[in-house]
């Protein structure tokens, strides 16, 4: 065993007490632990109960949401493929726990804690074929548990962007071992398929499979009954009479340009701001308030919007998590968060699929969607609060130029579709034996 993976495991051993003695002051890292407890329990019993060795399993892993949609997708396609299959699906962050039913596995829940003996009792619960982690993170002791049992290992819609702190030489060699012990790597595209092998990853275990992403926004964005529960919602909000932007996840930095840039424009075109902040709680929610007091904007909370009629004002503040896809089907233009933000860029698919130009600030390195809407005139990068205002004033006034760059946009996100069927291809190839070619 590497000598970094021996302290890294002493290191998760030793960090849970820790985790619990902080865990009454943070409710997310309460709702992780609980739900991290719960998990191989789970697993043993529906183990014992459901689990058909005649049936391959696929163990697909996702950190967050992001990651626990792409999944969904792919899901979906092995579905298709390979009806027969079980399928177990795991997440780390507690905020992907609301989805986590929808993936389609046949059984759900937290990661188990990286050690030895959580993840032993997991693997003899599931005995997967083939565990896949989708997007990014590779556990080492999974890993190295998993191959001990002759499970095979992916890693699928995966991305390694030339820029990323795993490619940075400390995080290189304590990363390599994990990395080296997969069987196939699912890459979005070429460029970052080349990226792996400066992880010990030979070229002939990579294959550019394309982003699932694109293919699970593009689907739920088709069928209208992923509105239903949102209908109302969405014809509350939606307003013929205004142009409407709808910002996403957005950060103070963003809110800092954004929302004066939008006290310009509403005082030459009517119009309406539906933001939707990253973190809408209540302290968030109450310096926006402030902010759109001091601009002169009257305001309301979605949730005192959605229990009374009448007419909407300039800004709606979208006070809970879980909306914000749909909210993009009232919109006119969107504004996506992050791009000022040193985290980086939130996803610009969902508007985009739903033919709205989409702005952002210049920090979008990772995500090459971004730039690529760019290119193909369905995007805007802003670099300050006059540019900001220079081009909602411009797409508020021009209904033709709105048409024109929502349908690069959704051309755009129409020409990338496939992905998630090719990494569901990638991930039978492996439970298979065959390498990637």
């Amino acid at each position: 065993m590497p000598t970094f993976e021996l302290l890294y495991e002493l290191a998760m051993v030793s960090g849970r007490p820790l985790l619990r003695l902080g865990s009454p002051l943070h409710a997310k890292l309460r709702r992780g632990l609980a739900g991290r407890q719960a998990t191989v329990a789970e697993f043993e019993r529906w183990g014992s109960a459901q689990r058909d060795l005649a049936r391959p399993l696929i163990w697909l892993h996702a950190p967050s949401v992001g990651e626990a949609l792409m999944a969904q997708a792919i899901t979906g396609a092995l579905r298709q493929g390979r009806p027969e299959l079980q399928v177990a699906f795991t997440h780390f962050s507690p905020s992907a726990e609301r989805i986590a039913a929808r993936v389609g596995a046949d059984v759900h829940g937290y990661l188990p804690w990286d050690t030895r003996t959580a993840v032993r009792r997991a693997l003899r619960a599931l005995k997967p074929g083939v565990i896949a982690f989708v997007r990014t993170e590779v556990w080492p002791v999974l890993a190295r548990e998993a191959r001990q049992v002759g499970a095979r290992l992916a890693l699928v819609n995966a991305v390694l962007p030339r820029g990323s702190s795993r490619l940075r030489a400390t995080a290189r060699l304590l990363l390599r071992p994990a990395y080296q012990r997969l069987d196939a790597v699912g890459a979005v595209t070429e460029e970052h398929a080349r990226h792996f092998t400066l992880l010990g990853i030979p070229g002939a275990r990579t294959r550019v499979t394309g982003d699932a992403r694109f293919d699970q926004v593009w689907a739920m964005y088709r069928q209208r009954a992923a509105f239903a529960d949102a209908a109302l919602l969405v014809e509350r909000l939606r307003d013929p009479a205004v142009v409407t932007v709808v910002a996403g996840s957005t950060w103070p930095a963003d809110e800092a340009r954004l929302l004066p840039a939008f006290a310009l424009i509403s005082a030459v075109v009517p119009s309406r701001l539906l933001i939707a902040p990253h973190e809408p709680e209540e302290p968030c929610l109450a310096r926006l308030e402030r902010t759109l007091d001091g601009l002169a904007l009257g305001h309301a909370r979605l949730a005192k919007v959605e229990s009374r009629p009448g007419r909407l004002p300039a800004v709606v503040l979208v006070d809970r998590i879980g909306v914000l896809a749909h909210l993009y089907a009232a919109g006119d233009i969107a504004y996506v968060g992050g791009g000022f933000h040193l985290a980086g860029l939130h996803s610009v698919v969902e508007p985009a699929a739903l033919a709205l130009p989409v702005l952002f600030g210049p920090r979008h390195a990772n995500a090459r969607e971004a730039a690529e809407l760019v290119v193909g005139g369905g995007g805007a990068v802003v670099t300050d609060t006059e540019v900001l205002a220079g081009l909602l004033l411009h797409l508020a006034r021009d209904a033709g130029a709105r048409a024109r760059a929502g349908r690069a946009a959704a051309d755009y996100v129409r020409s990338e579709l496939g992905g998630a069927a090719r990494n569901a291809q990638l991930i039978l190839d492996v439970l298979e034996g065959a390498a990637p070619a």
